[in-house]
């Protein structure tokens, strides 16, 4: 018989061989995947504190992204050079969806996706910016609801970004404490910016232009946490009289087309500094819980209060608006009270005031040279509508401005 002494050296190459095939199948991903993948494992698998940087390019994206972790900064090289593209996503709800707590997004750009672009899902101390959010076909139902979208947050800075096409709103903020918007561009979205139940909020240097709403600040009726404290000032706010295309049912649903500033249900909300614009519908609008369009079909949380109060409107500039209401029966209203060829004066409100309240006296003060506050009238079906004279001089009670403690500003 004829025996070989075993080849040790080769042996041991077939097995580091092996080892590393196994390996590249369970751990990283290998240097030459596709950064797409890259993308998706550091974001899974991120620890506290890590920088990820996005380089310059389109990367398309088939499902949701997904980032659990504190202390994160992702980074790329600039809203129209890092693009993160979800055109033929098929699975997830959302692009990229981050919880955590001290985190910054910035410098980039998220299309397309199925829902939401960017939702950050609870979190102290968020920045996002420079980041655009856009649905590149224009105002489409289909499009995802909302472009910039945290919710129950605290201490957030939303600056320097661009949302563009959302079927709900472009920039969001919902259920959260302590914020400032600022320096943003929202176009072609339902609503351009929206504070929804939201404490403490400054929304100032911002354009809203072209979206059926420029700028709203609502207490929905189903939420705990009923939203006041509200500054908006410092914007324009042009032309947003694109046609409404959120999807039927949905709270945005019944914003008329032509609205300017919008305050729905909520409390202290000072408005002031504003150049408004060529807002068809009308250039500030305010409303009652019982004027939108999901009244008595949605459960009512126990604080809810559904009537505004103490709505403070002064020192802004008005041009044009008001000539062309995006609903019929403000249309009607309009024609009966100004002609034809007559316009809505600059602020409109509903005219309901909280049957506890002094009825004589709007929870509106406005100090805004020769503006005029027309109430509508609706309780009563527009019986009587006009404008509302004030038997004594209203006085404005100023907020103090929003800080953003561990944010540096």
């Amino acid at each position: 018989m004829i025996t070989t002494k075993p080849k040790f050296g080769l042996i041991a190459s077939v097995v580091s061989l092996a080892v590393v095939l196994l390996t590249a199948g369970c751990g990283s991903k290998p240097v030459d995947a596709p950064f797409e993948e890259q993308l998706r494992e550091q974001l899974e698998l991120a620890e506290n504190g890590a920088l990820i940087t996005i380089p310059a390019g389109t990367f398309e994206f088939d499902r949701s992204l997904s980032l659990k972790a504190d202390g994160i900064t992702l980074r790329g090289q600039g809203m129209d050079q890092s693009i993160l593209s979800f055109k033929n996503q098929i699975a997830g709800a959302e692009g990229l969806t981050v919880t955590g707590d001290d985190f910054v997004i910035e410098d980039l750009a998220i299309e397309d996706t199925i829902g939401d672009a960017l939702k950050i899902n609870e979190g102290t101390n968020i920045v996002i910016r420079r980041v655009r959010t856009e649905w590149t076909n224009g105002p489409d139902v289909e499009n995802g609801a909302y472009g910039i979208y945290p919710v129950q947050t605290t201490n957030v800075l939303i600056e320097g970004n661009v949302a563009i096409g959302a079927s709900d709103a472009g920039i969001y903020v919902g259920q959260s404490r302590q914020v400032i918007v600022r320096h943003n561009r929202a176009e072609y979205n339902v609503a351009g910016i929206e504070i929804e139940n939201t404490i403490g909020a400054d929304v100032y240097m911002n354009v809203a232009d072209h979206n059926t709403g420029g700028i709203l600040v609502f207490n929905m009726p189903g939420i705990p946490q009923r939203g006041h404290s509200t500054r908006v000032f410092n914007n324009d706010v042009r032309a947003n009289n694109t046609a409404n295309f959120a999807a039927p049912g949905t709270a945005v649903s019944g914003v008329p087309a032509g609205s300017g500033i919008l305050v729905n249900s909520n409390d202290r909300v000072e408005i002031f500094d504003n150049r408004l614009a060529d807002n068809a519908t009308g250039n500030i609008l305010i409303s009652s819980y019982f004027s939108a369009n999901y009244a008595g079909q949605r459960k009512l949380a126990a604080e809810f209060d559904p009537y505004p109060e103490e709505i403070m409107i002064y020192d802004n500039e008005f041009s044009g608006g008001g000539e062309n209401p995006g609903a019929d029966y403000l249309v009607n209203l309009k024609n009966q009270l100004f002609g034809i060829d007559g316009t809505f004066p600059d602020v409109i409100w509903d005219g309901i005031i909280n049957p506890e309240k002094d009825q004589t006296r709007a929870p509106i003060c406005l100090q805004n040279g020769d503006a005029q506050l027309l109430t509508v009238d609706a309780g009563n079906e527009f019986a009587n509508a006009g404008i509302y004279i004030s038997a004594e001089e209203c006085s404005i009670s100023k907020l103090a401005p929003i800080s953003l403690d561990g944010i540096a500003l």
